[in-house]
């Protein structure tokens, strides 16, 4: 049996933490996800979607590219078992209703992301769940000063490699990476509400807006510390370099909101919607990716699976891409040919925002390949 589940989640609005939402069974209590069976006629992640919205009273923006998979086994009313297969979409929850179908027959709880994997009992779900841990916390100078001496022993390592360890840090390059990424998330998200369109379209665009400029003043405070501190975390040209894509990704955005704003275009393809979608979910990955900057040796695992994930994302956005312009110029053969090219080039920006993010990706992978 193949099933679709849900994996809500937000940040919480006092200390930003991630906040994952489970709901409990109707037959036995126990914590579980949204989930159900596929329907026939809608992608996973829209069945998804709707699973949300039966069970718990969410909706929200669900990633197309599946997060993971777990099993378990389903019990029919006739007492037998039979095992069930499910695949679970990332859901970043934008609002929650009053009334839903299944208001009163479940429990609803915001858990911790630690809390959440230890409710629930199938063994890969706990996997997924774990998938959106907290960044760790700074293993302090001591545990940095063995990692640096290790890296001394280590024939591959010169002298003057291990003396510029020991020397101290400055600069904010980490706290700026993180300020910025955080500008990539609240963009992202009112992109993809954007893409759903609605009466608060004009909101949307100058969140973005906002998000962009914000993100100017960061770039150009990276670009001074470069110029005026003696000694950086890593590179020059690697912290330019990851700073300058990632603020091409909201660059990006905003271009996209200025297309929808300048054609005054109000309806949008199930394929910028999901486009979009996977742009909330390269904004989240790097935004867990940023704090793990800070101890590159401790991170490296775990920075490897974020990055690879990116990459798959911006390979799903190509396919994407690809149908939702043949759809369009199957529609503008019959219709207005002013439609493909307006839609071409919002197809355009939005592509161009999930190529940064892989670019993201590649900058973060040659960070730990050279420090870690």
């Amino acid at each position: 049996m193949r099933q679709i589940a849900a994996l809500p989640y937000t940040s919480d609005p006092i200390d930003g933490s991630m906040q994952i939402l489970l709901i409990t069974s109707r037959d036995t209590g126990r914590w579980v996800i949204p989930k159900g069976n596929r329907i026939k006629g809608l992608a996973g992640h829209r069945a998804a979607e709707v699973e949300a919205f039966e069970e718990a009273g969410i909706h929200g923006i669900a990633c197309p590219a599946p997060i993971g998979r777990y099993s378990y086994d389903k019990r029919k009313r006739s007492g037998k078992s039979r095992e069930a297969n499910v695949e679970v979409f990332p859901l970043a929850v934008t609002g929650h209703l009053t009334q839903w179908p299944e208001k009163g027959q479940r429990e609803l709880r915001w858990f911790s992301v630690a809390e959440a994997a230890k409710a629930v009992d199938e063994p890969e779900l706990q996997s997924i769940i774990a998938a959106f841990r907290e960044p760790p916390a700074d293993p302090g100078w001591f545990f940095r000063l063995l990692l640096s001496i290790r890296e001394k022993q280590s024939e591959r390592t010169g002298m003057l490699r291990w003396f510029h360890a020991l020397m101290p840090k400055q600069g904010r390059f980490f706290e700026q990476f993180e300020d910025h990424a955080a500008t990539l998330v609240a963009g992202a998200d009112a992109l993809a509400k954007l893409l759903k369109g609605g009466p608060d379209m004009d909101a949307h665009i100058k969140e973005i807006s906002d998000r962009e400029h914000e993100a100017d003043d960061i770039i150009r405070e990276v670009l001074q510390d470069v110029r005026r501190i003696f000694v950086t975390p890593f590179d020059r040209s690697a912290i330019t370099g990851l700073i300058g894509v990632m603020d091409d990704a909201i660059d990006q955005m905003n271009q996209t909101a200025k297309a929808i704003a300048l054609y005054e275009v109000k309806d949008f393809a199930p394929q910028m919607q999901d486009m979009s979608a996977l742009i909330v979910e390269c904004a989240r990955i790097t935004a867990e990716a940023m704090p793990l900057l800070r101890s590159l040796n401790i991170n490296s695992a775990r920075l490897h699976e974020l990055t690879e994930r990116l990459v798959k994302l911006e390979g799903h956005a190509d396919i994407l891409h690809e149908a939702g312009l043949k759809a369009l110029y199957q529609q503008a053969r019959a219709g207005n040919p002013m439609d493909f090219i307006v839609g071409n080039e919002i197809y355009s920006h939005l592509e161009k925002v999930t190529d940064r993010f892989e670019d993201v990706a590649n900058e973060i992978s040659g960070l730990v390949i050279d420090h870690a």
